[in-house]
């Protein structure tokens, strides 16, 4: 049998930190003398207590060796676990929120998908929103540090592809983690604290500036106000834009950075072909749109902005992109299945994934011209093995095969197809961003049933998780050993 000494450890610390994080909304709501500062109180005691006597429960197995089996149920656990602890002070706190919507919109937020159940967010407590950007952000560091950690050692997705890096941690876990996460957490501390700087001399109140840092920079898109970005424009369209695509770029390359070597991240081909996707995206449709008679700084601006939350999955929104037209939603769509950069808080299948694809592709394409050449998959100079190709083409079947499974379930429950494509499309990219009726009526996903945000729930973890990992803790033998 599994020892889940170690992750029952593990999961204790994070749930009591979390529960120490509750106190700082828990501050914020005293200071504004808001009632709502029960809620977090009795949040906080609740994951401080339960955390600590998980953790004192399972001490004894903590630094030893991990293998593989604990790391699937670990990545597991956080993904479900964490979520319902962070749940509480919504469910406590937030006006008519229950079990389901207090549910959804932690593991929206923890997962950097961003879509809400929420409405009236101007009206809420201060806390309440606090708490929505600190779940973003506490989600932004912990996708990006298992990235670098343990997903290379899963083999799945094609992610086995970075332990030649030297992530060499599963072995010894917490030497090697710990040097990875202090300079992780360095580099995710500076980023948010210039783009909270750089909002609030744009004019951002100070809520609004902490809750957009944090979410720009994870990725996530939770925003204090219902209109998003849409009360903002001009020059902080244009920064907001820029910092979330900086929040999808891999970490790692930013390590190297304020290391002293820009040389990674100036060669990094991922890093290279996602600003020019991007950019061609975005002068595509913004052209589309000029000759439509749009105004040419507004359209190449909203572009930009609403171009970059989409593919870096933050979900921020400044326009209405589904009335731009048909072009402008196939190419957004598209932007949203491809994603940011591996070893970042983005969502989707990520540049690399799609890159060894295209490579795969043209090998492919040249063994069938000429049979007899000897040909390799190669990224950034590397070959590229078998297994990480099949991974790769695995998690694209897997990701299809998602999105077909889990928009027929809406259909069933009375939504229209549209909503029920893009709200799938959305979950398992942790986009947050929304397309379709039922969404554009409030810009949310209030107007769900309850079966079918338990839909989005379970494919918002599948979309972090990916249906194999899933699948495999299913089965009898994961269990056994």
């Amino acid at each position: 049998m599994i020892d889940a000494r170690p992750v029952g450890y593990v999961i204790g610390l994070l749930v009591a930190a979390l529960g120490a994080g509750m106190l700082i909304p828990m501050a914020l709501d005293m200071a504004m003398g808001d009632a709502n500062a029960a809620a977090f109180r009795q949040s906080a005691f609740l994951s401080l207590l339960a955390g600590t006597l998980v953790a004192l429960a399972c001490k004894s197995s903590a630094g030893r060796e991990w293998n593989i089996r604990q790391a699937f149920l670990l990545t597991f656990l956080i993904w479900v676990v964490l979520p319902a602890f962070a749940a509480l002070p919504f469910m406590l706190g937030a006006p008519d929120a229950g079990l389901t919507d207090g549910y959804f919109e932690a593991v929206s937020g923890m997962t950097t998908t961003g879509s809400t159940v929420f409405v009236g967010l101007d009206h809420f407590p201060a806390g309440i929103n606090l708490w929505r950007g600190m779940l973003n952000w506490f989600g932004g560091i912990g996708i990006a540090f298992l990235a670098m950690i343990f997903l290379p050692h899963l083999r799945l997705g094609g992610m086995q592809f970075f332990r030649a890096q030297g992530f060499d941690t599963l072995g010894k876990t917490l030497p090697r983690a710990v040097d990875i996460a202090k300079g992780l957490l360095g580099v995710y501390v500076g980023l948010t604290a210039l783009c909270a700087v750089t909002y609030a001399l744009l004019g951002m109140s100070p809520l609004d500036t902490v809750v957009h840092a944090m979410a720009s920079i994870a990725t996530g898109g939770f925003s204090p106000t219902d209109i998003s970005f849409t009360k903002y424009s001009g020059a902080t369209e244009y920064a907001g834009g820029v910092f979330m695509i900086l929040g999808s770029m891999p970490y790692i390359r930013f390590m190297q950075l304020a290391s002293g070597s820009a040389r990674p991240m100036l060669q990094d081909v991922q890093v290279r072909a996602y600003l020019v996707w991007i950019a061609i995206a975005v002068g595509a449709v913004s052209i589309y749109r000029i000759a439509l008679g749009a105004e040419i700084e507004p359209a190449l601006r909203e572009t930009f902005f609403n171009f970059a939350s989409i593919m870096s999955g933050t979900g921020f929104f400044s326009a209405d992109v589904h009335s731009w037209g048909g072009f402008a939603v196939g190419v957004a769509a598209i932007l949203g299945v491809i994603g940011g950069c591996t070893s970042s808080s983005s969502g989707a299948l990520s540049v690399f994934r799609v890159q060894v694809l295209f490579a795969a592709v043209r090998s492919q394409i040249r063994l069938i011209h000429s049979p007899h050449r000897a040909e390799t998959v190669r990224y950034d100079g590397r070959q590229v093995d078998d297994d990480v190709i099949y991974g790769i083409i695995l998690h694209l079947t897997s990701y299809i095969f998602l999105i077909g499974l889990m928009s027929i379930l809406l259909t069933l429950d009375g939504v229209d197809f549209e909503s029920a494509f893009f709200a799938i499309w959305t979950s398992i990219g942790n986009i947050g961003f929304g397309f379709g009726e039922m969404v554009a009526r409030t810009g949310t996903m209030v107007d769900f049933s309850t079966f079918s945000k338990w839909v989005m729930i379970v494919t918002m973890i599948l979309g972090r998780l990916g249906l194999l990992a899933g699948l495999i803790l299913l089965l009898p033998q994961f269990w056994r050993g």
